[in-house]
């Protein structure tokens, strides 16, 4: 499949919009990590919680919904709709609290609430835990999808993906710090949603599917069901019980932390004030739950009665590397399908999407690395300026390691088990120990 020059016009355009508050806040980003980091704590709202979920719009989630639809159905989802309960709580319980905290980083939360050399030892350990391999190995999750999405609809190979994504990406991230990513975030997520409506409504009107009502008859109904077949003990308790009564609590999984944390933590902190985080943190919950899964979730479906195999992808597209045809590529699959000037648009979308999230995590992943470990072990005495610099440089690091672990994934399922896996047994700490006094750093490090 080849752009026109429509396409590439759009493209064009969308990527300058989002360009612009970058270079804005250049200047501004370079005064200090309060403000590299978070926006001097002058974030309205609107403006906190759109970032939130523009960086969960990441390339790799409309093909993981996709793969969760094609193999499972719809109730599949449930996987992850049941970390709404952990938003909630962090809207209505934590919000706040980080606000009030003042802290830079919520790992730098750890020597408040703890004391002596454990505290200290858990923040650097997890400065370097989260900041670089849990962060790498997301950023890889999504560089992987990038990667798919490329080679379908552009015909790019494994490294021209890379090596254009990454330097955009850096680009973005260095520049501008958390201002510049938060009001290209809001440029972004327009044009990413713009873009995925768009190619919902379109895939809908495809002669194999018939619209919305050919859809609903031509699909099996149990894969439609919002919840699962009960009768299925196996089913039901994998996909349903278990996230909705266990893995809620019991997990760390970016973006839903327990009590909040990482970039969800990082925009709270960066608030106006305690409303405004809980405000933000509402608006990212309704937003990333409510409103945005579904353009995925109907191209998901219209992909089953358009390509209802893997094979039928493969033939379809016989250039394509075998070892990346999974069912998660059936939604870039169907995104070729679409006309001139809204293949553009989705290609436009999908890499604001890209470089929404990627900006987010090399922002995120630095604060961790010169706030929590560099400036805490390494040079207490470090400067303002060098702080930034060294951020801007840590930014290029971690996208070469990224790019690295993204090599050796297959699919964004095996992502989202692998950090699923590694997330799991944390949660329940990071909720009680704001309250229960004998939560301690060894708790948490037992729990890792």
């Amino acid at each position: 499949m080849h752009l026109d020059a429509l396409d590439w016009t759009v493209v064009a355009v969308s990527l300058a919009a989002a360009w612009v508050p970058s270079v804005f806040f250049a200047r501004r980003a370079a005064r200090g990590t309060a403000e590299f980091f978070t926006s001097g704590r002058a974030v309205p709202w609107w403006l906190a919680g759109t970032s939130m979920v523009a960086t969960t719009f990441a390339t790799d989630t409309p093909n993981l919904i996709t793969e969760f639809v094609r193999t499972s159905g719809v109730a599949k989802n449930w996987s992850w709709w049941a970390l709404l309960l952990t938003g909630m709580t962090t809207v209505f319980l934590y919000a706040r609290l980080w606000r009030r905290s003042g802290v830079l980083t919520d790992l730098e939360f750890y020597e408040i609430r703890y004391t002596g050399a454990s505290a200290a030892f858990l923040r650097g350990f997890r400065a370097i835990y989260l900041g670089l391999l849990c962060n790498c190995i997301i950023m890889a999750i999504v560089t992987l999808a990038a990667v798919k999405i490329a080679h379908i609809m552009l015909g790019w190979d494994r490294w021209q993906t890379i090596l254009v994504c990454g330097v955009i990406c850096v680009a973005f991230s260095a520049l501008s710090g958390l201002w510049g990513v938060l009001a290209s975030d809001l440029v972004q997520f327009v044009v990413a949603m713009i873009g995925v409506v768009g190619a919902a409504w379109y895939s809908l009107g495809h002669p194999a599917v018939g619209g919305l009502s050919g859809l609903l008859e031509k699909i099996e109904p149990q894969r439609l069901r919002l919840l699962p077949e009960f009768s299925d003990h196996t089913v039901a308790l994998e996909i349903f019980f278990v996230p909705l009564f266990v893995q809620w609590w019991a997990s760390w999984y970016p973006g839903s932390e327990p009590g909040g944390g990482g970039y969800v933590a990082q925009r709270m902190l960066a608030a106006r004030d305690e409303r405004h985080a809980a405000g933000a943190a509402l608006w990212f919950n309704l937003a990333h739950y409510a409103l945005r899964p579904w353009p995925w979730i109907i191209v998901g479906l219209c992909s089953i009665l358009v390509f209802p195999t893997v094979a039928d992808i493969q033939t379809q597209f016989p250039a394509l590397d075998p070892a990346l045809v999974k069912d998660d590529i059936a939604y870039p699959a169907m995104l070729t399908l679409l006309p001139h000037g809204l293949i553009g648009l989705l290609v436009a979308s999908l890499l604001a999407a890209y470089v929404s999230t990627m900006s987010t995590h090399l922002n995120w992943g630095s604060s961790y690395l010169v706030n929590d470990f560099y400036r805490r072990f390494v040079d207490r005495r470090a400067t303002e300026a060098r702080c930034v610099w060294l951020s801007r440089l840590l930014a290029v690091g971690l996208m070469l390691v990224a790019i690295g672990f993204s090599t050796v994934l297959e699919s964004a399922k095996d992502g989202f088990d692998l950090l699923m896996s590694i997330g799991a047994g944390t949660g329940l700490i990071y909720l009680l120990r704001w309250f229960w006094w004998r939560i301690n750093p060894w708790s948490e490090i037992a729990g890792m």
